[in-house]
Protein backbone atom coordinates (compact mmCIF):
# COMPACT_ATOMS: atom_id res chain seq x y z
CA UNK A 1 0.00 0.00 0.00
CA UNK A 2 2.48 2.42 1.12
CA UNK A 3 4.54 1.79 -2.44
CA UNK A 4 1.53 2.15 -4.33
CA UNK A 5 1.45 5.30 -2.59
CA UNK A 6 4.58 6.72 -3.25
CA UNK A 7 4.18 5.98 -7.19
CA UNK A 8 1.28 8.01 -7.13
CA UNK A 9 2.63 10.74 -5.33
CA UNK A 10 5.74 10.70 -7.67
CA UNK A 11 3.63 10.51 -10.89
CA UNK A 12 1.64 13.50 -9.41
CA UNK A 13 4.99 15.48 -9.27
CA UNK A 14 5.78 14.67 -12.17
CA UNK A 15 2.27 15.68 -14.18
CA UNK A 16 2.64 18.65 -11.76
CA UNK A 17 6.23 19.93 -13.25
CA UNK A 18 4.85 19.45 -17.01
CA UNK A 19 1.97 21.84 -16.16
CA UNK A 20 3.90 24.32 -14.90
CA UNK A 21 7.10 24.21 -16.97
CA UNK A 22 5.07 23.79 -20.30
CA UNK A 23 3.27 27.19 -19.71
CA UNK A 24 6.42 28.50 -18.52
CA UNK A 25 8.85 27.66 -21.23
CA UNK A 26 6.36 29.14 -23.65
CA UNK A 27 5.84 32.43 -21.71
CA UNK A 28 9.79 32.46 -21.76
CA UNK A 29 10.13 31.56 -25.74
CA UNK A 30 7.40 35.14 -26.44
CA UNK A 31 9.56 37.17 -24.39
CA UNK A 32 12.43 36.31 -25.60
CA UNK A 33 11.11 35.88 -29.86
CA UNK A 34 9.68 39.44 -29.11
CA UNK A 35 12.87 40.59 -27.40
CA UNK A 36 14.70 39.70 -29.88
CA UNK A 37 12.90 41.18 -32.70
CA UNK A 38 12.66 44.48 -31.08
CA UNK A 39 16.43 44.37 -30.19
CA UNK A 40 16.99 43.44 -34.10
CA UNK A 41 14.74 46.62 -35.36
CA UNK A 42 16.85 48.99 -32.69
CA UNK A 43 19.72 48.24 -34.10
CA UNK A 44 18.68 48.87 -37.84
CA UNK A 45 17.22 51.72 -36.79
CA UNK A 46 20.43 53.19 -35.46
CA UNK A 47 22.15 52.05 -38.54
CA UNK A 48 19.52 54.53 -40.12
CA UNK A 49 20.48 57.40 -38.11
CA UNK A 50 23.99 56.79 -38.82
CA UNK A 51 23.11 57.32 -42.29
CA UNK A 52 20.80 59.87 -42.11
CA UNK A 53 24.26 61.57 -40.34
CA UNK A 54 26.27 61.60 -43.21
CA UNK A 55 23.44 62.41 -45.60
CA UNK A 56 22.97 66.19 -43.90
CA UNK A 57 26.37 67.78 -44.93
CA UNK A 58 25.61 66.06 -48.57
CA UNK A 59 21.91 68.13 -48.93
CA UNK A 60 23.85 71.30 -47.58
CA UNK A 61 26.44 71.01 -49.75
CA UNK A 62 24.49 70.39 -52.77
CA UNK A 63 22.25 73.39 -52.27
CA UNK A 64 25.68 75.41 -51.67
CA UNK A 65 27.00 73.61 -55.44
CA UNK A 66 23.44 74.79 -56.87
CA UNK A 67 24.27 78.40 -55.79
CA UNK A 68 27.61 78.50 -57.15
CA UNK A 69 26.83 76.65 -60.02
CA UNK A 70 24.35 79.16 -61.54
CA UNK A 71 26.56 82.46 -60.59
CA UNK A 72 28.81 80.78 -63.16
CA UNK A 73 31.21 78.93 -60.76
CA UNK A 74 31.98 75.52 -62.61
CA UNK A 75 34.25 73.86 -59.78
CA UNK A 76 32.09 72.52 -57.10
CA UNK A 77 32.78 73.64 -53.81
CA UNK A 78 35.33 71.60 -50.87
CA UNK A 79 32.53 70.77 -49.09
CA UNK A 80 30.69 69.15 -51.73
CA UNK A 81 33.63 66.62 -51.80
CA UNK A 82 34.24 66.24 -48.23
CA UNK A 83 30.11 65.59 -48.23
CA UNK A 84 30.38 62.69 -50.92
CA UNK A 85 33.43 61.02 -49.19
CA UNK A 86 31.69 60.75 -45.91
CA UNK A 87 28.14 59.25 -47.50
CA UNK A 88 30.55 57.06 -49.60
CA UNK A 89 32.14 55.46 -46.73
CA UNK A 90 28.38 54.76 -45.28
CA UNK A 91 27.15 53.62 -47.93
CA UNK A 92 30.43 51.08 -47.51
CA UNK A 93 29.36 50.26 -44.12
CA UNK A 94 25.69 50.25 -44.10
CA UNK A 95 24.92 50.32 -47.36
CA UNK A 96 24.20 45.85 -47.60
CA UNK A 97 21.69 46.38 -44.57
CA UNK A 98 19.66 49.51 -45.54
CA UNK A 99 19.87 48.42 -48.85
CA UNK A 100 21.03 52.00 -50.54
CA UNK A 101 24.20 51.12 -52.58
CA UNK A 102 22.45 51.21 -55.93
CA UNK A 103 20.73 54.16 -55.14
CA UNK A 104 23.88 55.77 -53.77
CA UNK A 105 26.16 54.53 -56.98
CA UNK A 106 23.25 56.54 -59.28
CA UNK A 107 23.28 59.46 -57.25
CA UNK A 108 27.02 59.77 -56.70
CA UNK A 109 27.62 59.20 -60.62
CA UNK A 110 24.63 62.16 -61.10
CA UNK A 111 26.64 64.61 -58.55
CA UNK A 112 30.00 63.78 -60.79
CA UNK A 113 28.34 64.90 -63.72
CA UNK A 114 27.07 68.25 -62.05
CA UNK A 115 30.04 70.60 -63.32
CA UNK A 116 29.23 69.64 -66.67
CA UNK A 117 25.81 70.69 -67.32
CA UNK A 118 25.20 73.06 -70.14
CA UNK A 119 22.41 75.13 -71.26
CA UNK A 120 22.76 77.88 -69.08
CA UNK A 121 21.69 79.25 -65.64
CA UNK A 122 18.42 77.48 -66.12
CA UNK A 123 19.65 74.52 -67.38
CA UNK A 124 22.35 73.98 -64.63
CA UNK A 125 19.42 74.41 -62.18
CA UNK A 126 17.39 71.70 -63.34
CA UNK A 127 19.87 69.58 -63.40
CA UNK A 128 20.86 70.24 -59.99
CA UNK A 129 16.97 69.99 -59.26
CA UNK A 130 16.91 66.46 -60.50
CA UNK A 131 20.52 65.41 -58.42
CA UNK A 132 18.67 66.94 -54.92
CA UNK A 133 15.36 65.07 -55.71
CA UNK A 134 17.60 61.80 -56.05
CA UNK A 135 19.36 62.82 -52.43
CA UNK A 136 15.87 63.29 -51.06
CA UNK A 137 15.06 59.86 -52.43
CA UNK A 138 17.88 58.33 -50.81
CA UNK A 139 16.65 60.24 -47.44
CA UNK A 140 13.51 58.23 -47.75
CA UNK A 141 15.03 54.79 -48.67
CA UNK A 142 17.11 54.87 -45.76
CA UNK A 143 14.19 56.25 -43.32
CA UNK A 144 12.33 53.12 -44.60
CA UNK A 145 14.89 50.52 -44.83
CA UNK A 146 16.08 50.86 -41.23
CA UNK A 147 12.30 50.71 -40.47
CA UNK A 148 12.36 54.72 -38.35
CA UNK A 149 9.57 55.25 -39.95
CA UNK A 150 7.71 52.29 -38.12
CA UNK A 151 9.00 53.63 -34.93
CA UNK A 152 6.57 52.77 -32.23
CA UNK A 153 7.45 55.47 -29.60
CA UNK A 154 6.07 58.94 -30.29
CA UNK A 155 9.27 61.25 -30.28
CA UNK A 156 11.44 58.92 -32.14
CA UNK A 157 8.63 58.82 -34.64
CA UNK A 158 8.45 62.82 -34.92
CA UNK A 159 12.14 63.34 -34.88
CA UNK A 160 12.56 60.59 -37.97
CA UNK A 161 9.93 62.50 -39.60
CA UNK A 162 11.55 65.84 -39.06
CA UNK A 163 15.37 64.63 -39.48
CA UNK A 164 14.50 62.64 -42.73
CA UNK A 165 11.52 64.48 -44.50
CA UNK A 166 11.01 68.14 -43.03
CA UNK A 167 14.76 68.86 -42.49
CA UNK A 168 16.23 68.01 -46.10
CA UNK A 169 13.22 68.97 -47.65
CA UNK A 170 13.35 72.43 -46.13
CA UNK A 171 17.16 73.15 -47.25
CA UNK A 172 16.08 71.87 -51.24
CA UNK A 173 12.99 74.37 -51.12
CA UNK A 174 15.47 77.59 -49.15
CA UNK A 175 17.79 76.82 -51.95
CA UNK A 176 15.88 77.12 -54.85
CA UNK A 177 13.97 79.94 -53.97
CA UNK A 178 17.44 81.31 -53.86
CA UNK A 179 18.19 80.61 -56.92
CA UNK A 180 15.21 81.03 -59.13
CA UNK A 181 14.81 84.68 -57.08
CA UNK A 182 18.84 85.17 -58.65
CA UNK A 183 18.08 83.51 -62.35
CA UNK A 184 14.79 86.20 -62.36
CA UNK A 185 17.30 89.23 -62.12
CA UNK A 186 18.48 88.66 -65.64
CA UNK A 187 15.80 86.36 -67.39
CA UNK A 188 13.60 88.00 -70.04
CA UNK A 189 9.99 87.80 -71.62
CA UNK A 190 8.07 83.99 -71.14
CA UNK A 191 11.39 82.74 -69.40
CA UNK A 192 11.10 85.29 -66.31
CA UNK A 193 7.27 84.81 -66.13
CA UNK A 194 7.84 81.10 -65.88
CA UNK A 195 10.80 81.70 -63.26
CA UNK A 196 8.58 83.83 -61.50
CA UNK A 197 5.99 81.24 -61.56
CA UNK A 198 8.42 78.48 -60.20
CA UNK A 199 10.06 80.84 -57.84
CA UNK A 200 6.16 81.68 -55.46
CA UNK A 201 5.76 77.51 -55.80
CA UNK A 202 9.42 76.83 -54.02
CA UNK A 203 8.37 79.93 -51.29
CA UNK A 204 5.15 78.15 -50.87
CA UNK A 205 6.26 74.52 -51.01
CA UNK A 206 8.97 75.80 -48.12
CA UNK A 207 6.88 77.76 -46.03
CA UNK A 208 4.92 74.17 -46.30
CA UNK A 209 8.34 72.17 -44.96
CA UNK A 210 8.90 75.06 -42.80
CA UNK A 211 5.69 74.32 -40.95
CA UNK A 212 5.79 70.79 -40.94
CA UNK A 213 8.95 70.73 -39.48
CA UNK A 214 8.02 73.20 -36.71
CA UNK A 215 4.51 70.93 -35.43
CA UNK A 216 6.77 67.78 -35.76
CA UNK A 217 9.67 69.28 -33.18
CA UNK A 218 7.14 70.22 -31.60
CA UNK A 219 5.10 67.09 -31.21
CA UNK A 220 8.33 65.39 -29.88
CA UNK A 221 9.15 67.88 -27.23
CA UNK A 222 5.57 67.33 -25.92
CA UNK A 223 5.84 63.54 -25.30
CA UNK A 224 9.46 62.88 -25.23
CA UNK A 225 11.25 60.82 -22.71
CA UNK A 226 14.34 62.27 -23.19
CA UNK A 227 15.16 64.96 -20.07
CA UNK A 228 17.44 66.59 -22.75
CA UNK A 229 15.76 67.09 -25.92
CA UNK A 230 13.64 70.33 -25.30
CA UNK A 231 16.78 71.61 -23.60
CA UNK A 232 18.93 71.07 -27.24
CA UNK A 233 16.21 72.06 -29.52
CA UNK A 234 15.41 75.80 -27.83
CA UNK A 235 18.74 77.66 -29.20
CA UNK A 236 19.00 75.61 -32.67
CA UNK A 237 15.16 76.04 -33.22
CA UNK A 238 15.47 79.71 -32.33
CA UNK A 239 18.09 80.51 -34.75
CA UNK A 240 16.48 78.37 -37.46
CA UNK A 241 13.20 80.64 -37.36
CA UNK A 242 15.05 83.81 -37.32
CA UNK A 243 16.26 82.84 -40.37
CA UNK A 244 12.93 81.11 -41.98
CA UNK A 245 11.64 85.07 -41.21
CA UNK A 246 14.15 86.77 -42.64
CA UNK A 247 13.81 84.60 -45.75
CA UNK A 248 10.32 85.61 -45.94
CA UNK A 249 11.05 88.81 -46.21
CA UNK A 250 13.48 88.81 -48.57
CA UNK A 251 11.28 86.60 -50.38
CA UNK A 252 8.66 89.59 -50.38
CA UNK A 253 5.94 87.02 -52.05
CA UNK A 254 3.68 89.18 -54.71
CA UNK A 255 6.63 91.42 -55.29
CA UNK A 256 10.01 91.57 -56.14
CA UNK A 257 12.43 89.41 -54.57
CA UNK A 258 15.16 91.25 -52.24
CA UNK A 259 18.38 89.03 -53.88
CA UNK A 260 20.86 90.10 -51.48
CA UNK A 261 18.53 89.87 -48.05
CA UNK A 262 17.52 86.36 -49.29
CA UNK A 263 21.22 85.43 -50.21
CA UNK A 264 22.41 86.43 -46.17
CA UNK A 265 19.51 84.53 -44.98
CA UNK A 266 19.73 81.44 -47.17
CA UNK A 267 23.40 81.27 -45.91
CA UNK A 268 21.61 81.93 -42.49
CA UNK A 269 19.20 78.92 -42.35
CA UNK A 270 21.43 76.70 -44.11
CA UNK A 271 23.87 76.84 -41.14
CA UNK A 272 20.94 76.59 -38.56
CA UNK A 273 19.23 73.46 -40.43
CA UNK A 274 22.75 71.94 -39.96
CA UNK A 275 22.87 72.43 -36.57
CA UNK A 276 19.30 71.54 -35.84
CA UNK A 277 19.67 68.07 -38.05
CA UNK A 278 22.95 67.41 -35.54
CA UNK A 279 21.11 68.08 -32.57
CA UNK A 280 17.61 66.28 -33.89
CA UNK A 281 20.19 62.64 -34.80
CA UNK A 282 22.07 62.86 -31.99
CA UNK A 283 18.78 62.70 -29.53
CA UNK A 284 17.68 60.01 -31.98
CA UNK A 285 20.58 58.15 -31.32
CA UNK A 286 20.38 58.36 -27.56
CA UNK A 287 17.12 57.53 -27.41
CA UNK A 288 18.14 54.30 -29.45
CA UNK A 289 20.85 53.67 -27.40
CA UNK A 290 18.88 53.83 -24.02
CA UNK A 291 16.01 51.13 -25.70
CA UNK A 292 18.89 48.67 -26.05
CA UNK A 293 20.19 49.31 -23.05
CA UNK A 294 16.94 48.50 -21.54
CA UNK A 295 16.26 45.20 -23.86
CA UNK A 296 19.66 43.99 -22.98
CA UNK A 297 18.67 44.24 -19.07
CA UNK A 298 15.65 42.60 -19.79
CA UNK A 299 16.64 39.68 -22.00
CA UNK A 300 19.50 39.43 -18.81
CA UNK A 301 16.18 39.36 -16.74
CA UNK A 302 14.57 36.40 -18.39
CA UNK A 303 17.26 34.45 -18.62
CA UNK A 304 17.92 34.24 -15.00
CA UNK A 305 14.44 34.24 -14.31
CA UNK A 306 14.34 31.15 -16.41
CA UNK A 307 17.25 29.36 -14.99
CA UNK A 308 15.70 30.19 -11.32
CA UNK A 309 12.76 28.36 -12.60
CA UNK A 310 14.39 25.66 -13.76
CA UNK A 311 16.77 25.34 -11.03
CA UNK A 312 13.15 25.15 -8.21
CA UNK A 313 11.49 22.85 -10.10
CA UNK A 314 14.67 20.33 -10.54
CA UNK A 315 14.74 20.69 -6.38
CA UNK A 316 11.04 20.31 -6.15
CA UNK A 317 12.08 16.62 -8.26
CA UNK A 318 14.97 15.37 -6.58
CA UNK A 319 14.85 16.37 -2.83
CA UNK A 320 11.52 13.85 -2.77
CA UNK A 321 13.45 11.25 -4.06
CA UNK A 322 16.18 11.96 -2.04
CA UNK A 323 13.84 11.65 1.21
CA UNK A 324 12.31 8.21 -0.30
CA UNK A 325 16.06 6.91 -0.65
CA UNK A 326 16.97 7.68 3.11
CA UNK A 327 13.52 6.15 4.32
CA UNK A 328 14.41 2.80 2.45
CA UNK A 329 17.55 2.57 3.73
CA UNK A 330 16.03 3.10 7.37
CA UNK A 331 13.09 1.01 6.40
CA UNK A 332 14.22 -2.76 7.70
CA UNK A 333 15.89 -2.17 10.71
CA UNK A 334 14.66 -2.69 14.34
CA UNK A 335 13.52 0.15 16.70
CA UNK A 336 16.77 0.55 19.43
CA UNK A 337 19.34 -1.78 16.65
CA UNK A 338 22.25 0.25 16.12
CA UNK A 339 23.47 0.92 12.19
CA UNK A 340 26.45 0.15 13.26
CA UNK A 341 27.76 -3.47 12.22
CA UNK A 342 30.94 -4.84 13.74
CA UNK A 343 32.37 -7.53 12.28
CA UNK A 344 33.07 -11.25 13.74
CA UNK A 345 36.88 -10.70 13.39
CA UNK A 346 36.48 -8.35 16.60
CA UNK A 347 34.89 -10.25 18.76
CA UNK A 348 36.98 -12.20 21.94
CA UNK A 349 37.64 -15.93 21.38
CA UNK A 350 35.98 -18.18 23.24
CA UNK A 351 37.63 -20.02 26.62
CA UNK A 352 36.03 -22.74 25.62
CA UNK A 353 37.49 -23.73 22.38
CA UNK A 354 34.43 -23.66 20.85
CA UNK A 355 33.06 -26.21 22.78
CA UNK A 356 29.95 -24.40 23.89
CA UNK A 357 30.32 -22.05 21.41
CA UNK A 358 26.14 -22.52 20.34
CA UNK A 359 23.87 -19.32 20.76
CA UNK A 360 21.39 -20.82 23.37
CA UNK A 361 17.41 -20.54 22.23
CA UNK A 362 15.73 -17.40 23.75
CA UNK A 363 14.48 -18.78 27.20
CA UNK A 364 17.17 -21.85 27.90
CA UNK A 365 19.71 -21.46 30.46
CA UNK A 366 23.55 -21.70 29.97
CA UNK A 367 24.31 -25.50 30.66
CA UNK A 368 27.47 -24.56 32.13
CA UNK A 369 25.95 -22.43 34.79
CA UNK A 370 25.24 -25.49 37.12
CA UNK A 371 28.88 -26.54 37.15
CA UNK A 372 30.44 -23.37 37.54
CA UNK A 373 28.13 -22.93 40.86
CA UNK A 374 29.21 -26.14 42.27
CA UNK A 375 32.70 -25.26 41.49
CA UNK A 376 32.25 -21.86 43.38
CA UNK A 377 30.42 -23.46 46.27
Amino acid sequence: MNSRRTRLRSALAVILTVLVLVPGAVLFGRVWQENSRQTTQTDLEKKGVEYLTALTPLISALAEAQSSAIQGVAAPPDSLNAAVSKVTAADAKLGDDLKTKERWADLNTKIGKLPKAAGGPVGVLQAHIEVADLALALYGAVRRNSELNRDPASDMNNLQQAAAIDMPTTVVRVGRMGDFANIAQTATGTTRNTIQVQFGEEVLAAQDAVNALTEDLQAAVDDTTSPTLSGSLVTTLDSFRRGVESMTRGANQGGTPNVATMSTAQSALQTALSALAGVTLKEMAKLLEDRSDSLAYRRTEAVVMGLLAIVLVLAALIWPAIGRRRESQTAGRPIGESTRDFPSANLPPSGYSGQYDVAPAYGDIDPTRRERSGALR
